[in-house]
Parts: C-alpha cells; sequence; structure tokens
C-alpha cells in the first residue's frame, strides 16, 4: 500500500512538471519581443534619396563605365546638378539631439585617432580657411600670346644660347684679351648694358655685330668688320675669354647685374684715341686701357 502511494505522488509530480514546462514554452514562444532600454534604432534612407542615387550618371542609357567617359561640359554640368539635388534632400536624425556645448565638443574630439588627422575638424578647416587666390592664372589669351610672341622650342634656345656666348667671347677676345679680369669684365659689361637699353639690339649678338654688314668699319666693335677673320689664335686667351663669356651670360639670361661698370655705361673707347663723340657723354670709368662713358 505504502509503495503504491509513493508511485502515484511521482507520477503526479511528474506530469506537472510537464504541463509548466509547456506553458513556459508557449509563453516564450507568444511574447511580443521588446527592444533593449536605450537602444535607438536608425532611420531608414529616405526613398528621394535612394532614388537619385541610384540614377546612372547621364541617364539609364549610359553604358560607359564610371571613370571612363570623357570630361565633356554636359557631364560636369549633369555632376554639378546632381550634387546640388543630394544636399537639397532632408534626412531626419533619430531621437532628440543634445544641444552641442564645448563639452560636447571637446569630448568629440578627444575620441579622434591619435597622430591621425581629425576628418570634421579638417572639413571645418577647409571652410573657414581664406582661399588662396592664384596670382599667376594662366588664360588662353596669356598662353596664346606666349605661344606667339615668346615660345621657343628647348633645340632653339639652346642654340641661341650657344650663339650668345660664342659672340661675347669673341668681343672679349678681339676688344680686350690683352686686359685684366677686371678690364674684360667691364668691356663685356658695356655690351650687356647695350642689349637691355632698349637703344640697341635685344641680344648680345645683335648689339656686337650691329651695322657689321654696311661695308668696312661701319659697325661698332671694330673686328666685327674690318675684313680680317676673326678666328682666335692665341689658345689661353681664347679659354679665358670663352668662360668669362659664360659667367657674364648667365647673368645677363636670369637678369642679374655685372657689377663692373655703372648699368647706364654704353661707350668706350681706348686711351690711344680721342674720339669726337667722347665730349657728348660723361666718363664714368677707366679699366686698364679703356675709359667707359655714359649718356648725360
Amino acid at each position: 500500500m505504502k509503495k503504491s502511494w509513493q508511485q502515484n505522488s511521482t507520477r503526479a509530480f511528474s506530469a506537472a512538471l510537464a504541463v509548466g514546462a509547456f506553458a513556459l514554452t508557449l509563453l516564450v514562444t507568444f511574447s511580443p519581443a521588446r527592444a533593449e532600454t536605450g537602444v535607438t534604432l536608425p532611420h531608414t534612407i529616405p526613398e528621394a534619396l535612394t532614388e537619385l542615387r541610384q540614377q546612372p550618371a547621364l541617364g539609364a542609357t549610359l553604358n560607359i563605365r564610371p571613370g571612363e567617359q570623357p570630361l565633356t561640359e554636359a557631364l560636369v554640368a549633369n555632376y554639378a546638378k546632381r550634387q546640388q539635388e543630394l544636399r537639397s534632400v532632408s534626412v531626419t536624425l533619430a531621437g532628440p539631439q543634445a544641444e552641442l556645448t564645448d563639452d560636447v565638443l571637446m569630448g568629440y574630439i578627444s575620441r579622434g585617432s591619435v597622430g591621425e588627422p581629425h576628418t570634421a575638424l579638417s572639413a571645418i578647416a577647409s571652410f573657414t580657411a581664406p582661399v588662396p587666390v592664384s596670382k599667376n592664372t594662366v588664360s588662353s589669351d596669356i598662353l596664346a600670346s606666349y605661344l606667339e610672341n615668346g615660345y621657343q622650342p628647348t633645340e632653339k634656345r639652346l642654340a641661341t644660347a650657344n650663339a650668345e656666348r660664342e659672340c661675347l667671347a669673341q668681343a672679349i677676345y678681339h676688344e680686350a684679351r690683352g686686359e685684366t679680369a677686371s678690364g674684360q669684365q667691364a668691356v663685356a659689361n658695356v655690351i650687356v648694358n647695350r642689349a637691355r637699353s632698349g637703344k640697341f639690339p635685344g641680344s648680345l649678338c645683335g648689339v656686337i655685330y650691329q651695322n657689321a654688314n654696311k661695308g668696312l668699319y661701319r659697325c661698332q666693335f671694330t673686328f666685327a668688320c674690318d675684313g680680317r677673320d676673326d678666328t682666335p689664335t692665341e689658345r689661353r686667351a681664347w679659354a679665358n675669354s670663352q668662360d668669362l663669356a659664360q659667367t657674364i651670360y648667365k647673368k645677363f639670361a636670369i637678369g642679374k647685374e655685372i657689377g663692373a661698370v655703372p648699368g647706364k655705361t654704353l661707350y668706350y673707347h681706348t686711351t690711344a684715341v680721342r674720339p669726337s663723340w667722347a665730349n657728348t657723354f660723361h666718363q664714368v670709368a677707366a679699366v686698364d686701357s679703356h675709359i667707359f662713358y655714359a649718356p648725360n
């Protein structure tokens, strides 16, 4: 009898336990889900913004892959229009936004990566910094004028520079090879002054050989129109003239002063002669066997 009572009690307890487990399962299964407290889900992207982003750059008929289409005025205009439309779409942030105080801002800044540029601060700086204005903007008119009046291929520029140095070396050699370095520099300085003055040809060769084609002794520098062979015969003097010509031409090309005589000095003659024009100008220097003059 006692054994039968215990068995009946065990069966009843097992049945009750099974019913409770079944009820708990139903409760968990059919109870409504609830989000955790404090978790804010983002709003969905507005349909207008989604549709706009899905539009191709130039309409549905464009089959060229992005980045491979030619940069045309239509493409640039279309891009600008789409950017304006994207910025015009209003997106509402989820939940109330905290007031932007100094503490909030400093906390946001402090969360930036150490040693890395802060994207937001860089963006703010780009809008607040003054826009640099180029002082040397190349316009189509300036470029066209340069191509028409000043442009020379590299080969031609090198040939011109070599010719200028050769002319100057010839003048130094024939006019002053017996002078000291100071005397040779003074003669070369007068040639440079003439080329820069606007009163004579603008190149060194032009100054040295001015009027050389008009006949015997009618040029500016005697050696250029005396009818003699100008080939240098003194090797050392010619080498020195070439070295000095290279130095002087470099200063001439970059607009630097030579410094041997004043910049207004345009004339000279040897001490062995006294030309009539010497009384027309005033003397500014005497170096070795040459006397130098400038216009009054």
